[in-house]
């Protein structure tokens, strides 16, 4: 099957998936990695279909939102992957990519698989999480989970485990110095860093903003 009609169908399969997510982990979340990804592409090198796949299939199974299944969506991924008769090897690539991208993986320690098309997709994901759209997403997924918004007697976990990560459900200010804020330096790619800088300070503007709002300061 010919790139372009194997992305136009894993765009429609991704749609159909997600047509019920939650609003910061749907089909435009996936949209902003998807044409994020293309855009690093231009200034990085990696092969172009595994890391347009992986992008629009990096989150077709959140764990959050299946019991914590780690394993679901790169299981179905990998189906779906092989009802188109994607080779394997491409499809080993994209599963490796979804079973290590994610920010709570970064939190265990030992060998990881990284790949550059991982560090591209990574990175698109991740500027999906900070600046204004970060923010955004950050507190529609709080009132999701009916989180507060703040709350000065509960201070931020900065050295959290994997599971204590996963379990937390620490107020939605928390979130920003215990992931986002951290997300900056982070970032795999050049043009990634690049990108981060200017939403990395947009969150820190905001975040001084609602303190001075939150203490009824001029």
């Amino acid at each position: 099957m010919e790139e372009t009609q194997l992305i136009l169908r894993t765009i429609n399969f991704v749609k159909k998936e997600l047509q019920d997510a939650e609003g910061g982990h749907d089909w435009f979340h996936i949209e902003r990695v998807f044409n994020t990804s293309k855009l690093l592409l231009k200034y990085e090198e990696g092969n172009a279909t595994v890391v347009k796949l992986a992008a629009l299939l990096h989150d077709i199974a959140d764990p959050k939102f299946h019991g914590g299944n780690e394993n679901i969506g790169p299981e179905t991924a990998k189906n779906f992957l092989e009802s188109l008769s994607v080779d394997g090897q491409t499809i080993d690539h994209v599963v490796n990519i979804i079973k290590h991208m994610s920010f709570k993986n970064s939190l265990e320690k030992g060998t990881m698989f990284t790949s550059k098309e991982l560090q591209i997709v990574q990175d698109a994901d991740r500027l999906d999480a900070i600046g204004a759209i970060g923010i955004a997403r950050a507190f529609n997924y709080g009132g999701f989970k009916n989180r507060e918004l703040h709350n000065p007697d509960v201070p931020p976990n900065l050295n959290m485990s994997k599971e204590e990560y996963k379990k937390s459900k620490a107020p939605t200010i928390n979130h920003f110095y215990e992931k986002l804020l951290l997300l900056k330096d982070k970032m795999n790619t050049k043009t990634g860093k690049k990108l981060a800088e200017e939403r990395h300070q947009f969150m820190l503007n905001y975040l001084d903003q609602f303190y001075r709002e939150w203490n009824g300061e001029s």
